[in-house]
């Protein structure tokens, strides 16, 4: 499975979110991910709220596969029911 993470630089959450992705693809052969920098990639909320389907008013965003999970909590959440890590 691939997880991708919509950030921006500064971001506390986004740093969290990219350590337990660190940690998953440690833990497990099956798991990678990809980091985005929207700031740097030009991506806007606007794009964000499209890809998401819904208003979006914070990053990090995140995705696994092709289903959005949310921001760090959620994924950290979804990560410890159904893969047994979490920060």
């Amino acid at each position: 499975m691939l997880a991708v993470i919509f950030g921006r630089p500064g971001c506390p959450y986004c740093v969290r979110a990219k350590d337990l992705a660190e940690k998953l693809t440690a833990a497990r052969e099956d798991f990678d991910f990809r980091y985005v920098d929207i700031q740097a990639e030009g991506i806007t909320k606007k794009d964000l709220e499209e890809k998401v389907g819904k208003p979006v008013e914070t990053v990090p965003q995140i995705f696994v596969d092709t289903q959005h999970i949310g921001g760090f909590t959620d994924f950290n959440a979804w990560s410890k029911a159904n893969l047994g890590v979490a920060l």
